[in-house]
C-alpha cells in the first residue's frame, strides 16, 4: 500500500479501525513482559542500585519523544509539499502525544537523577534541549489551537515543527558534545554495553511504548476525522436551512 493509499478518510478509517487493536494487544504484551522484567526480575546496577530501573520507563519516553517529533515534522512537510489530505490531521494527533512522552521523560529523569546526580535539575546540554523538545511541542499545539482558520493554525504549527528539526541532533549528540552528567549512549549499532538481563526488558519495554504511541495516535486521528466529517454535516445543514 503507497502512502497516498491512505489519503481517503474512509480507507485510512476502516484500515485503523482493523489495525488498532492488534496495536494495543500487542503493546499490552510487550510492556507486561518488558516492564515485568525490568522492574522485578532485572539485576539492580552495581553503582546505581534499584533506582536503575526508572530506565525502563525513562529511555523508551525519550526515544519516543525524538522519533514522535520526527513523525510530525514528517506530516508537517507532507502537508506543506505533497499536500496529504491526513498530513495535517497527523500534526494534530501526533503533537499532545510527543508532549506526553517528553514530559515523561523530563520529569522520570529527574526522579532518576535526585538519587544519582544528587540534585533533580542542572542545565546541561541533554536536559536543556530536550526540555526545548517538550516547550516545540507545547508550542506547536499552541499555534494549532491559536486561530480560528485551522489551516492557518496547521501551516504555522507545521513551520514550528519543521524548524525544530534543528534541535533533535542537539539532545542525541549533546552528551558528546558538550561537558555533562549524562553518560554517553550505552546502545549502539555496533554493541551495547548493557548487561543482556537489563538490555532485553529495556528494548521489549521501548517496543510496547512504541506501539502504545501509533496507537494512541491512531485513535487521536480517528476521532479527529469523525470531527471534521461532523463539523462539514453540520456546515451543509446550515447552508440548507439558509
Amino acid at each position: 500500500m503507497r502512502w497516498h493509499d491512505l489519503a481517503n478518510p474512509h480507507r485510512f478509517q476502516r484500515l485503523s479501525g482493523q489495525l488498532l487493536p492488534w496495536f494495543l494487544a500487542a503493546a499490552a504484551g510487550f510492556l507486561g513482559v518488558g516492564l515485568g522484567l525490568g522492574l522485578f526480575i532485572a539485576p539492580p546496577d552495581y553503582l546505581q542500585g534499584e533506582s536503575v530501573r526508572i530506565m525502563y520507563v525513562h529511555v523508551p519516553a525519550a526515544w519516543l519523544s525524538l522519533g514522535g517529533y520526527l513523525g510530525m515534522a514528517i506530516a508537517a512537510l507532507s502537508a506543506r509539499v505533497w499536500r496529504h489530505p491526513l498530513a495535517d490531521l497527523a500534526v494534530r494527533a501526533i503533537a499532545p502525544v510527543g508532549a506526553t512522552f517528553a514530559a515523561v521523560c523530563l520529569a522520570t529523569g529527574s526522579i532518576w537523577g535526585r538519587p544519582t546526580w544528587g540534585t533533580w535539575w542542572v542545565w546541561d546540554g541533554r536536559l536543556t534541549s530536550m526540555l526545548l523538545l517538550l516547550l516545540l511541542y507545547l508550542g506547536v499545539i499552541a499555534l494549532l489551537h491559536a486561530f480560528d482558520d485551522r489551516l492557518r493554525g496547521a501551516r504555522a504549527a507545521g513551520i514550528l515543527a519543521l524548524v525544530g528539526l534543528v534541535n533533535l541532533p542537539v539532545v542525541k549528540f549533546s552528551v558528546e558534545w558538550w561537558n555533562t552528567l549524562h553518560q554517553p549512549a550505552s546502545i549502539r549499532i555496533s554493541g551495547s554495553s548493557i548487561h543482556a538481563e537489563m538490555l532485553q526488558p529495556l528494548l521489549l519495554s521501548a517496543v510496547g511504548f512504541a506501539l502504545l504511541f501509533v496507537a494512541i495516535v491512531l485513535m487521536r486521528m480517528r476521532a479527529l476525522i469523525a470531527e471534521q466529517k461532523r463539523a462539514q454535516r453540520r456546515m451543509r445543514r446550515a447552508a440548507l436551512a439558509g
